[in-house]
């Protein structure tokens, strides 16, 4: 019989094998729902269930987004989302005058779609991130400018997540056309 220890390392790793999926559940909710919810300088005490929805998946969701960050860069492989900050522009270059030329980018390696993506997951944890220094500041002087990061950080993700959306549904175009 396997221990504990042992069945919660299998769990864990089933966990972290689907983290996009979990993620891609939470900030739809959150994006969805956020015009529904009014958080100003902390919870209110009357707060809607909305309101404690969006605080406490939100949490998560910063988890989440931060191990989702550090599992998809580690072993060198930061390098395929990041190469652009050690001047590899080569693929992402090949990739944008592909376009002009109307040429869909490959995915994979150090392109345009992998830069995207990096980019996302950068957006993703910066969200996450002022989200909970607003927690944390609840009831302070602070809490409103952390209010106002989080709310252009996750006005940035949107933009990430519709560009996620066309440069995949590109990708699987171009996947059908094969």
């Amino acid at each position: 019989m396997p221990s504990l220890v042992a069945k919660l390392k299998q769990v864990l790793a089933i966990f972290i094998a689907h983290l996009h999926v979990w993620i891609v559940i939470c900030c739809t909710f959150l994006v969805c729902t956020s015009p529904w919810i009014f958080i100003g300088r902390s919870l209110r005490s009357h707060a809607s269930i909305w309101d404690y929805l969006h605080v406490y998946l939100g949490l998560f969701c910063a988890l989440l987004g931060g191990l989702f960050l550090v599992r998809n860069t580690l072993q060198g492989k930061w390098h395929l989302y990041f190469g652009w900050l050690v001047g590899d522009w080569a693929q992402l270059k090949q990739d944008m005058v592909g376009i002009t030329r109307g040429k869909l980018p490959v995915a994979g390696g150090k392109g345009l779609f992998s830069t995207v993506e990096g980019i996302g997951m950068l957006l993703l944890v910066a969200t996450g991130l002022t989200g909970v220094a607003w927690f944390a500041y609840q009831d302070t002087a602070a809490a409103m400018e952390w209010r106002a990061y989080h709310q252009v950080f996750a006005q940035a993700f949107i933009a990430f997540l519709i560009i996620h959306l066309v440069l995949a549904a590109t990708h699987i175009i171009e996947f059908i056309r094969q």
